[in-house]
């Protein structure tokens, strides 16, 4: 059995109205003495209001181009000299370039979201990309993040379809970690926190998404809604940070990175590419009878369970082994499910039989 590392959780974390109201204190608190926040033009739109005046703290802001890329991660670096620390402000892929730019040179990051979409905000791990939104692969650092303040309002605000999409990646914390803890007979308390964890990812928002939802149509924060966004940063988080690499992705993800490989995909979320991805996964593990049973689940949020549904119904059979190639790579983690040996021509035919599956 391979060592657990565990990446517990932010330093400090807040989720209370008019929290940001409070982020100079708390980052004199941390004796930082001049900040960098990075943030994109959409997240600083719709944060600025909730932002306090600056007087003791110096802040200087960086604008993104919109992927969180080894460029914009240097772009970052060179703009760092005499500051103590970087505000990200944003999405998974603000944050995440922001945790990549903070670890490069051992400065703390302080994380506040716009969205609820991914478990970004809780974990000391990026995403990384090329340029052009391909993916090239996730990096986990040693320090996880000195402060996530989260703003329920603000998160309300948020696009209703980011926050499905966070839905869909949150769910499937369950079908990737069971896939590869369920086998493990003598499981160590980190592996057992991460897979109660993910079962939490799966059974509470089978129950509260629905509600969740209502919250964000009516513009009024509820309990579910609260419950779903912390199931999203904190019981996601706690499934890769206890459960280490038997806890972060499996077949579902590789079925996302596979899909970047194709440019039509990339106008797709993240989390609806995960979301399809999840059924490509049960297919490959032969569980149809699951695939059916979230029929309902996954009608009611409108998350697809088909290339058709996901709006990729034009995809041809070149492209397919495009995705199915690049999901089945060897340093994928697809390969880290047990059943059997997984190649390109294997992952085709399950995305193949699930479109005749669903359709």
């Amino acid at each position: 059995m391979k060592t657990i590392t565990v990446h517990a959780a932010p330093s400090e974390y807040i989720l209370e109205n008019g929290i940001l109201k409070k982020l100079e204190a708390k980052l004199i608190e941390r004796n930082i003495k001049k900040a960098l926040i990075v943030t994109g033009i959409k997240s600083w739109a719709a944060v600025e209001s909730y932002l306090p005046e600056f007087h003791e703290v110096q802040i200087k802001q960086y604008t993104y181009n919109g992927e969180c890329s080894f460029s914009e991660i240097d772009n970052i670096v060179k703009r760092m000299d005499g500051f103590d620390a970087i505000i990200a402000i944003g999405g998974g892929k603000v944050i995440d370039l922001g945790k990549a730019a903070a670890a490069e040179i051992h400065k703390p990051v302080i994380v506040v979201p716009t969205v609820a979409s991914n478990c970004a905000p809780w974990t000391p791990l990026s995403v990384l990309y090329d340029d052009t939104g391909a993916f090239i692969r996730y990096d986990v650092y040693p320090v996880a993040s000195s402060l996530l303040l989260v703003e329920p309002q603000l998160l309300l605000e948020g696009p209703r379809d980011l926050f499905v999409a966070g839905i869909g990646d949150t769910i499937a914390k369950w079908y990737e970690a069971d896939v590869q803890l369920k086998r493990i007979e003598e499981k160590t308390v980190p592996m057992m926190i991460s897979y109660e964890s993910a079962r939490q990812c799966k059974e509470l928002l089978l129950k509260h998404s629905v509600k969740a939802l209502e919250a964000v149509d009516e513009g009024i924060v509820n309990n579910e809604f609260i419950k779903v966004i912390e199931v999203m940063f904190m019981y996601a988080g706690m499934v890769g940070g206890y459960g280490d690499h038997y806890g972060r992705t499996a077949g579902a993800h590789s079925i996302h990175n596979g899909l970047t490989a194709i440019e039509s995909s990339h106008s797709v979320l993240h989390g609806v590419k995960v979301s399809y991805g999840i059924c490509v996964q049960l297919m490959l593990e032969g569980r149809i009878d699951e695939i059916h049973q979230l029929r309902p689940f996954y009608e009611a949020l409108h998350l697809p369970q088909s290339l058709k549904e996901m709006g990729l119904q034009d995809v041809t059979e070149q492209q397919l082994l495009e995705v199915a190639t690049k999901a089945a790579e060897s340093h994928e983690s697809m390969h880290l499910m047990s059943i059997g040996a997984i190649d390109a021509k294997r992952v085709a035919n399950a995305m193949r039989e699930l479109e005749i599956v669903i359709n």
